[in-house]
């Protein structure tokens, strides 16, 4: 399918009316679909063959002082992603302390342990509390 004669032109005007936030055929957001949309042209049009209209269009947002909605998107993902990250750096350093204050607990039952078998087979089956007491 060639594309319409009229294209670049539908598209240059579907551009000011979003910029100027007046859109007729789409939601108005500032993004390529949504300028696709409001053009009556297929994304494609935008990302294929009028990349130089895509890129003035994302040019004109910037000079505004605007965001394109994507790229608004992409820096709030972006951010969550980094809180994410931080709350599982922040765990994993819990589960380290954690890991070694267990470990260290479990050397300690392995020492005393140790201790009552060799007192069990000093005694030779008698087994004494901490106050020298046999049982």
């Amino acid at each position: 399918m060639s594309p319409a004669h009229d294209e670049r032109a539908r598209i240059s005007a579907a551009m000011e009316r979003i910029l100027e936030g007046t859109p007729q055929n789409s939601n108005g957001a500032m993004t390529v679909v949504a300028l696709a949309a409001e053009a009556g042209v297929p994304r494609n049009a935008l990302t294929q063959r009028h990349l130089d209209l895509k890129n003035l269009f994302y040019e004109k947002l910037r000079a505004r002082g605007e965001m394109p909605d994507s790229e608004r998107r992409l820096r709030r993902e972006t951010a969550r992603l980094k809180r994410l990250r931080e709350d599982d750096r922040e765990l994993i350093r819990q589960l380290k302390s954690d890991n070694e204050a267990l470990v260290r607990a479990l050397h300690v039952a392995q020492l005393q342990n140790e201790q009552l078998r060799r007192q069990l087979a000093e005694s030779k089956g008698k087994v004494s509390n901490h106050r020298g007491v046999s049982e």
